[in-house]
């Protein structure tokens, strides 16, 4: 593992960022979709991903998601309960399948989640031990969300965690923002133009 890093892409699933999917339509009102054309995200990411396999840098695909009948989907969680209701985040369908211009290779990794962040009850901790990782790069939706939570997760577990900024989204500019600036206390921030996935950078 070049450098003991790795590349997390968090919840860049069809059901939300995808053209086609609920919350990714660009000419929408709600939802991801306009940021996500304007800040080329999905382009970045991909910019980034490249760099990431360039690099040997495993990428490991953050993906929320639930049994179709809902089984893990907390009663208590306002967010997760609107999503059981609109029939989203259901594992096995096209919804939940990272979006296509991001496409997964066989050595990536396939993190499947239940609840907001990637720590929580997943396998992500034992495939960092296992690979020595100390160093992590974040991307994804929404960065108040996943991005947020994988980055005080990490933090707290003495990970270094570099932010690829132009490949988050929040719901509005102003909460990205503000999350990003949130996070420089406890990450570095970079863009995509700017990360080479060796050490530092």
């Amino acid at each position: 593992m070049a450098n003991n890093a790795m590349f997390l892409v968090c919840d860049m699933i069809n059901d939300l960022v995808h053209e086609d999917g609920p919350n990714g339509k660009k000419g929408g009102t709600k939802g991801y979709g306009p940021i996500l054309a304007r800040r080329k995200v999905i382009e970045n990411t991909a910019a980034a991903i490249r760099k990431a396999r360039a690099a040997s840098v495993p990428i490991g695909y953050v993906r929320v998601g639930f049994s179709p009948d809902y089984r893990e989907c907390p009663p208590t969680s306002r967010i997760f309960q609107g999503a059981k209701k609109a029939g989203l985040f259901k594992l096995g369908e096209w919804g939940t399948e990272v979006h296509p211009a991001l496409a997964p290779q066989a050595s990536d990794y396939d993190i499947v989640k239940h609840r907001v962040s990637p720590f929580y009850a997943t396998r992500l901790e034992p495939i960092l031990r296992a690979n020595s990782v100390q160093r992590l790069y974040v991307c994804g939706v929404s960065t108040s969300g996943a991005v947020l939570s994988a980055a005080k997760d990490g933090h707290d577990r003495d990970y270094e965690v570099f932010v690829l900024e132009d490949c988050c989204a929040a719901l509005t500019d102003e909460q990205h923002l503000a999350v990003i600036e949130q996070m420089q206390r406890m990450t570095t921030i970079l863009r995509s133009s700017e990360v080479t996935f060796l050490e530092g950078t």
